[in-house]
């Protein structure tokens, strides 16, 4: 089975990582994007977020400020096609998508923000990051992804702002296109004008900091940077149940939550941070005791997400 995917990173591992990059702690510039709101923007509730006033393929939704890419129906190849390719990302099988829209970047801070401001969401477990001590509400961070958060709490974001996380091959799919690619930006090996990742920038940063990261329908920050929870759960045998056309996952469990998290962060190695590398990671168990370890599952500073939506 993938390994499962480390959480809650002391900071000595952070500063090993580091010095594995390199250790720079420079930021890269970030693009100018129209993908965060005011903190203190009024939120309507989330029945009526999309600003339908989109323009080509992207539209901006009016509760968060995110700019949604929309990502077009067709077929495409979803599984580990390189040398590289673990047991739970074979075989690589052919699946037929509908038609439908994916954050352009992560859900950042300041995003998260107004869903809790709107008493929809919760804070984030911590509110500090593997480097600062308050890196949530800090406005010097708040164009940069969420994280410490739960499956649940992505999941209750989303449907705040009127979406839902994505499936597994909806997030591979939106990171892939048609082809069969390593990375979003195609086959050549990562470096950090493409990515965030095994420790160079020492942190998170920006969304849309590196736009040579580009996935060909031109969503941002797939690989590195945090990764990003999805609705399905995980079954490292999953992709040889036959199931070819939107998948959305295998059946709910009762006993075991782990769920899938796709892309990879900062402190990844480039082998972890492939389009087609699953991880595996404790899920919430809505059906605990609230706020229990079983009904939080796992969070981490490394852990964010991104939503999708149908129409």
């Amino acid at each position: 089975m993938k390994k499962v995917f480390p959480i809650l990173i002391a900071v000595a591992l952070f500063a090993t990582a580091c010095q594995m990059g390199g250790g720079s702690s420079a930021q890269p510039t970030a693009l100018a994007l129209p993908t965060t709101a005011p903190t203190n923007t009024p939120v309507p509730s989330g029945d009526t977020v999309v600003d339908v006033s989109s323009t080509g393929n992207e539209r901006v939704a009016a509760g968060d400020g995110m700019v949604q890419v929309l990502i077009p129906e067709g077929n495409f190849y979803m599984g580990g096609a390189d040398a590289r390719a673990s047991e739970d990302e074979k075989p690589v099988h052919q699946v037929k998508m509908s038609a439908f829209w994916m954050d352009k970047v992560e859900v950042t801070n300041a995003m998260y923000a107004l869903c809790v401001q709107a008493g929809s969401c919760r804070i984030p477990v911590e509110l500090k990051s593997a480097t600062q001590a308050q890196y949530y509400a800090n406005p010097d961070f708040s164009d940069y992804p969420v994280i410490y958060v739960t499956w649940y709490m992505a999941k209750s974001y989303c449907e705040w702002a009127g979406r839902r996380l994505p499936t597994e091959a909806q997030w591979e799919r939106a990171a892939r296109g048609d082809d069969t690619r390593t990375y979003p930006w195609g086959d050549q090996l990562p470096d950090a004008q493409h990515a965030n990742f095994n420790g160079y920038f020492g942190e998170t940063t920006k969304v849309g900091s590196l736009p040579a990261g580009a996935s060909p329908f031109g969503v941002l920050d797939m690989a590195g940077n945090v990764a990003e929870w999805v609705n399905d759960f995980y079954d490292g045998n999953y992709y040889s149940s036959g199931v070819n056309f939107n998948p959305g996952g295998p059946v709910a469990r009762t006993t075991i939550f782990n769920r899938v998290v796709r892309g990879g962060s900062y402190l990844d190695a480039e082998v972890d941070i492939r389009v087609p590398n699953r991880a595996s990671v404790v899920g919430s168990n809505v059906n605990a005791v609230m706020d229990s370890p079983e009904w939080l599952g796992d969070f981490s500073p490394r852990i964010g997400f991104r939503c999708a939506a149908d129409n």
